[in-house]
């Protein structure tokens, strides 16, 4: 009788699930949107208040792709509107729809990556969308492919306002080798106001030189619910799960990183390589696990030091290497920048007109900030410390990016100040002995505004105009 219920259940949630692919591919097809009764996940239509979406207009273009039929014939079959329409470019944006389940009921496995057309035409106030047609439910693209990769091209938008958003999906690309990112969103050519912003909700993302990689520009990254699994590059000390490259915003939430692709004899990649101007970092998880090869020995997280960085709940977990590893878990470096010099309110050398106060918990909103709360470490080892904060420079190589002089400067010098909060786990020290550094202070009154992530966002963001 108990096995008879539970068939009769498991029967009934498939005919459930078939019924409720069945409505949503004729809903999307009629292009009616969701029924009020369907599974939604309630945080889609909502978006961090930086970033101002009232401009964007509905993607002009919208296909949606079958499942069986698909899997089929080894590339996208569509119902109703094809692909061939677009002659491979789209203008007024576009929305893919994956139909999220198969005949039987389960989630939908394609077997190869999913196309997209180059972008042509007017940008502004353009969307870029590809989902799965249930909200909550993920479909898979899996392939071997080398080249397998979702690769969004917008060059020079100017002073355009774009969005690319992609939910429940996963990007299973085991042989991309020759990729840049298994998600390459390659946004360049923006000027203020100018700005793309990318969404990713609930996705799994492995493959490529770079699992996620964003190429430096006037780009917005929000990432939120996420599983950045690893990489597949094989040059190991220069591509990394994610490399986020001098861009405005990044801001990761309940989302887990890990899986650098490593070797016995490197120091190998990080598991994120974040360089934007403003990071913030609420529930993430980093940990170098590895994804079938040795655990990577460098920090978990590379970060620029120059710009804001505001942290709760980090989780930093070190698995033992093959080579010694590096002493610190998040460095925040200062011997090249990265991004356009116009998006750092000083100077990002050390500069005569400056030097510390005696108090430098006094002038919090006059220096490049970072605020880690609540931060633990799981570690093989007694980790010496979790966190360094490097020493600018006084100049910068001709003709590059490098800076030098950053072991000569003084520590009055200095315009950047880290603060700890409640750091706890198998840890030395929370810091290393350089820079402007602070483990549980009590602050000024006046101070309290970096306890709270909106009023921080404001302040980094207000200070370049944003």
């Amino acid at each position: 009788m108990v096995i008879e219920q539970r068939l009769t259940v498991l029967v009934f949630q498939r005919f459930k699930n078939l019924l409720l692919g069945v409505v949503m591919m004729m809903m999307a097809l009629c292009g009616l949107g969701q029924p009020a009764w369907a599974e939604t996940a309630t945080a889609d239509g909502a978006y961090p208040f930086y970033m101002p979406m009232a401009a964007l207009r509905r993607p002009a273009i919208r296909l949606f792709v079958k499942c069986d039929a698909s899997r089929s014939a080894g590339r996208e079959v569509y119902a109703g509107q094809d692909a061939a329409s677009l002659y491979g470019r789209a203008t007024g944006g576009f929305e893919f729809v994956y139909e999220a389940l198969d005949g039987t009921g389960h989630p939908c496995v394609y077997p190869f990556a999913p196309w997209i057309p180059q972008i042509a035409g007017p940008l502004q106030g353009t969307q870029y969308i590809l989902r799965s047609s249930i909200a909550g439910h993920r479909v898979v693209f899996r392939t071997r492919n080398e080249w397998a990769t979702i690769d969004l091209r917008l060059f020079d938008f100017g002073r355009q306002r774009v969005h690319f958003e992609m939910r429940d999906i996963e990007l299973d690309f085991p042989g991309a080798v020759q990729a840049m990112g298994a998600l390459h969103l390659e946004g360049f050519g923006g000027t203020p106001p100018g700005l793309f912003t990318a969404v990713i909700r609930r996705c799994r993302i492995y493959g490529g030189k770079n699992a996620l990689f964003v190429p430096g520009g006037q780009t917005m990254l929000y990432v939120e619910d996420s599983d950045l699994a690893g990489n597949v590059g094989t040059n190991s000390d220069q591509e990394h799960t994610t490399y986020i490259n001098g861009t405005l915003v990044t801001h990761l939430r309940n989302s887990i990183w890990h899986g650098q692709h490593a070797w016995a004899n490197m120091a190998s990649g990080h598991q994120l390589k974040d360089k934007a101007y403003l990071r913030i970092y609420e529930n993430v998880t980093v940990s170098n696990q590895p994804q079938g090869t040795t655990a990577s020995a460098m920090p978990l997280i590379d970060a620029s030091a120059y710009g804001f960085t505001w942290s709760n709940n980090l989780r930093l977990v070190r698995l033992a290497p093959a080579q010694s590893p590096r002493d610190t878990l998040v460095d925040l470096r200062t011997e090249m920048l990265y991004g356009n010099p116009g998006n750092y309110p000083w100077n990002v050398l050390t500069d005569p007109a400056w030097h510390m106060p005696p108090d430098p918990l006094a002038v919090l909103d006059k220096v490049y900030l970072s605020v880690f709360f609540n931060t633990t470490v799981e570690s093989f080892r007694t980790e010496p410390y979790v966190f360094a904060l490097r020493p600018q420079g006084s100049g910068v190589v001709p003709g590059t990016t490098t800076m030098t002089g950053n072991d000569r400067t003084t520590r009055g010098q200095q315009r950047m100040v880290s603060i700890a909060f409640h750091t706890t786990g198998r840890t030395a020290h929370v810091y290393s002995s350089e820079g402007w550094t602070f483990v549980d202070p009590r602050l000024p009154p006046q101070d309290q505004w970096i306890a709270d992530r909106d009023s921080f966002i404001r302040h980094a963001l207000g200070l370049i105009g944003r």
